[in-house]
């Protein structure tokens, strides 16, 4: 079962979570929390909102503006933005010729199976090239102007080489602990696209099984007021 709960709800569950006899473990690179039982087998995850902090965080009275650039990609079309506690400041659409019409591939992988091509594939490539250089410019810009705290990109295995061994190299490097992978299947990227998956990172989601209801009841808490959050639901 997958809940989705909001930033505030969120924000209690961790302080819970943190006062409560629970063993649990803080996963980095998925900014997630995981609970086990104790024979030290997972009983339950709580991905954390973007813009929350990790458990043990020493959080002052005023928290921290939290600054982060979404970055969607997918064979020629790409949706990034850059973010200030969830607002969008700024976005670019980049989309490029990269996918053969009748097959419906993309030039880079017909290349993996076909090998060397002709003309239409070079032009192909050639936009690849610049699809990725274009996106490298403006996440340069992003990190230039602004400090980033953390990166949330959706990208294939098959583009990423392509992304880090562009000309115009990234503000990052592919084990930069800033970088989320977003645990979420992402359509064409345009800008509603990009929007959707930035509400989604907003939100807490605990996930667990049938059985570990209890578990999610506690968490939760009967104290906790829920009238705002008439938006949690679940899968």
């Amino acid at each position: 079962m997958n809940r989705y709960i909001s930033q505030e709800r969120s924000r209690q569950v961790l302080q819970r979570l943190e006062s409560s006899g629970f063993a649990f473990a803080y996963e980095k690179e998925k900014h997630r929390v995981v609970l086990s039982d104790e024979a030290g087998n997972e009983q339950l995850y709580f991905r954390l909102p973007i813009v929350l902090p990790p458990p043990g965080t020493n959080i002052p009275a005023e928290e921290p503006q939290v600054n982060y650039v979404i970055v969607l990609i997918q064979s020629g079309n790409c949706a990034m933005g850059y973010f200030e506690n969830g607002i969008n400041f700024d976005h670019k659409v980049f989309r490029s010729y990269m996918v053969r019409k009748k097959q419906g591939k993309s030039q880079i992988k017909y290349l993996k199976t076909k090998g060397k091509s002709r003309a239409g594939s070079r032009v192909r490539l050639g936009e690849t090239v610049e699809f990725f250089e274009n996106i490298n410019e403006r996440l340069q810009e992003y990190f230039e102007e602004h400090e980033v705290h953390r990166i949330a990109i959706s990208c294939s295995k098959t583009l990423i080489p392509y992304l880090y061994n562009s000309k115009v190299p990234t503000p990052f490097d592919k084990h930069d602990p800033r970088l989320y992978k977003i645990p979420k299947h992402i359509h064409t990227p345009i800008y509603e696209v990009m929007l959707d998956a930035n509400r989604f990172l907003l939100k807490g989601e605990l996930i667990y099984e049938e059985a570990q209801q209890p578990i999610v009841d506690e968490l939760l808490g009967e104290d906790i007021d829920f009238s705002d959050d008439a938006d949690d639901f679940y899968y």
